[in-house]
């Protein structure tokens, strides 16, 4: 029986019924940290296994991408707040003083990492630079985002545990990459041979990430916050914003010579933001505040940035492959 053409692949019908899922039966309580565990260990999979199955001279060429990295912190740090200001106009009568903060707040925190390199991974961008760019991401804005809310919003915090924010990010992702790298010289014919199904573990993070922070969101009550009207339009500002820095991302990277890989690289890092950064920064920046509301935009935003680059990322999989890539699975 032949697919209908409206029909969506398997991957995004599959992620829509994970949302469907978490709606209806959210992970809570000694659940929720199962799933929480069982995320964090395929996330560290993920990490060990690219990090067995790239050269040591992939993983410098892509620290040593300069001008993509700045490329994309540009785009994290200074054209989300930029765009943030921008849109006052449109966004703060759609949604409210308090929700437009929250937007603000959005626009100030940094990338995502786990969901930002599986992305790239699965749409077969550049995977070493993708993940030297989120890791960074996320240190600098233990930095930046605190200056930027200042800047912002006019918020003053009373400081963030960075050795505990390095600590956790290096044990998650640098550790496994690095055992990976050690494991190379001993696995990594293997993983080369068995490279097709690494997909499975790319796709089963990003499934458990929708899972978890959709869970969260709904034991938060997401759905209680705000009427239904202005839940309506925080959809569509948090559509506004993705939208435009999607297409940024993409004008960018061809403006300015990045070949298909790292222009791939470039939207997936360049246009996330990070919910697991953000709610713990939240809770310090704005001590004493209604958190629950200027965070609501963040929650939105991070399942709505899954949604649409899934789909992005499951398109450029299907993409023919390059000569490059067929002559590195002959010699992994």
């Amino acid at each position: 029986m032949t697919r209908p053409r409206f029909l969506p692949d398997n991957f995004t019908l599959t992620l829509v019924a994970v949302v469907i899922i978490a709606s209806l039966l959210p992970a809570s309580g000694q659940v929720a940290m199962g799933v929480g565990w069982l995320t964090n260990s395929a996330i560290a999979l993920l990490f060990f296994l690219h990090g067995a199955k790239l050269s040591r001279e992939s993983v410098i060429a892509g620290a040593g991408h300069w001008r993509l990295h700045l490329l994309i912190f540009g785009l994290t740090f200074v054209l989300f707040p930029l765009l943030g200001l921008a849109l006052k106009p449109l966004l703060s009568p759609m949604i409210g003083a308090d929700l437009y903060m929250g937007m603000l707040y959005l626009c100030a925190l940094p990338a995502t990492v786990q969901s930002a390199i599986a992305f790239t991974s699965l749409a077969r961008g550049n995977i070493p630079a993708a993940i030297c760019s989120a890791a960074a991401s996320s240190l600098f804005g233990i930095f930046l985002t605190p200056l930027l809310v200042t800047l912002l919003l006019n918020v003053h915090g009373d400081g963030a545990s960075t050795l505990d924010a390095i600590v956790k990010i290096s044990v998650q992702l640098l550790l496994p990459f690095i055992a990976g790298q050690i494991a190379r010289r001993w696995i990594g014919a293997w993983v080369g041979r068995n490279r097709s199904w690494l997909k499975f573990v790319d796709q089963g993070s990003i499934l458990l990430v929708v899972y978890g922070a959709f869970s969260e969101a709904v034991n938060e009550g997401i759905w209680q916050l705000i009427p239904a009207w202005q839940l309506a339009g925080l959809v569509l500002a948090c559509c506004i914003l993705l939208t435009l820095i999607l297409v940024a991302s993409t004008v960018l990277g061809k403006m300015f010579g990045f070949n298909q890989e790292d222009r791939i690289t470039i939207l997936f890092c360049g246009s996330k933001k990070s919910l697991a950064t953000g709610v713990p920064m939240a809770q310090v920046l704005f001590a004493g505040s209604t958190i629950g509301v200027l965070i609501l935009p963040l929650m939105l935003f991070h399942q709505i940035q899954l949604m649409v680059c899934a789909v992005l990322a499951q398109r450029f999989a299907n993409r023919p492959e390059t000569v490059p890539e067929l002559m590195a699975q002959v010699d992994p």
